[in-house]
């Protein structure tokens, strides 16, 4: 044991080193009140692209994020470099609350969610009439998903001149979905009544996210949408599969500043099982009021749904039930079924 003297100083004095930091840890965080307003363009291996003002830079989530993470779409507050300059790096120390939620899990039995993109207003499903032919489940599912997000369905329907619409959208005629039908010869063309101009009537004021199945002309039409070349794929003759051309979510602004187009990766399967059925209901008006005599927990597709007398009264088109009833019932059933 080492003595000192009468009156030691700090010189006599040894202090052990803490391992792990002699900082007291805090659990008060800064409210970083200067940080910079971003708009989260596309996610790249953890390397956020992040338009501020009028510049993109790059930006990582800072560690007192947790496990939150930020997704395209997503409104952040970014500290540190925003200059855009090669090599530097800021951090994201916010996400904004959300206006909606798109999400999706790999499969039905899946329970892990997976968030497409953050505030949109609609969606956009995008499919092709031929080649490949058109999946009227994925449609479904997609649908599903849209109403339970809070987000307007557009349907876009692509290759018009290989295949008539009017059948396909016959089975969604009771739903009042709007839609727009194109060609291909229609998306290399310009003018007020190009395909893309007819699209972007539809999209204007509006942040919309495109889904669709790998093929069907998603990628060329954002292209002709944005004045933008992102690179396409083809479609396999035998398999009618396509090749999937885009590989992570991207936001591109519509010319003129007029919205914004998010460009989402070819999917094949839409699992819903996230998806709380009590929720698409909200999307049907004129069915919601019916379903205020409906037994506890009803799956608005069985015996005692108040819902069939709801429109035997004659208070709502029975296509319109069929038509829930149909969405529903996608969740039960997987899509090859």
């Amino acid at each position: 044991m080492r003595r000192y003297g009468k009156n030691p100083d700090e010189d006599d004095i040894r202090v052990r080193p803490n391992r792990k930091g002699n900082r007291p840890r805090t659990t008060i965080r800064p409210k970083h009140e200067d940080a910079a307003e971003g708009f989260v363009l596309t996610v790249d291996r953890g390397r956020l692209h992040v338009l501020v003002e009028d510049r993109t830079i790059i930006a990582m989530k800072a560690r007192e994020l947790g496990r939150k993470g930020a997704v395209v779409g997503d409104r952040v507050a970014v500290v540190g470099d925003l200059s855009g300059a090669k090599d530097t790096l800021a951090r994201i120390v916010r996400v904004e609350e959300r206006s909606s939620v798109l999400r999706r899990t790999a499969d039905d039995d899946d329970p892990y969610e997976r968030v497409v993109v953050a505030n949109a207003d609609q969606l956009a499903i995008v499919t092709a009439l031929a080649d490949p032919e058109p999946r009227p489940r994925l449609i479904d599912r997609c649908l599903v998903a849209a109403y339970d997000a809070g987000l307007e369905p557009l349907l876009v329907l692509t290759k018009s001149d290989l295949a008539p619409a009017e059948k396909l959208l016959e089975a969604y005629g009771a739903l009042g979905v709007p839609h727009v039908v194109t060609s291909r010869e229609e998306l290399t063309a310009t003018g007020a009544d190009s395909a893309a101009e007819r699209v972007r009537e539809r999209l204007a004021g509006r942040v919309t996210a495109f889904v669709g199945h790998s093929g069907v002309g998603k990628t060329t039409l954002v292209n002709a949408l944005v004045e933008r070349q992102r690179a396409t794929g083809h479609v396999n003759a035998v398999t009618g599969r396509g090749r999937h051309t885009t590989t992570s979510a991207l936001a591109l602004p519509l010319p003129g500043g007029s919205g914004w187009v998010i460009d989402t990766p070819g999917v094949r399967s839409f699992g819903l099982h996230h998806v709380d059925p009590s929720r698409v209901i909200h999307a049907f008006p004129d069915l919601e009021p019916g379903t205020e005599g409906c037994p506890r927990a009803c799956s608005h597709d069985e015996q005692g749904c108040a819902l069939d007398q709801w429109v035997a009264d004659g208070h709502a088109d029975p296509q319109r039930l069929y038509s829930l009833r149909r969405l529903l019932a996608t969740r039960e059933r997987r899509e090859g079924d």
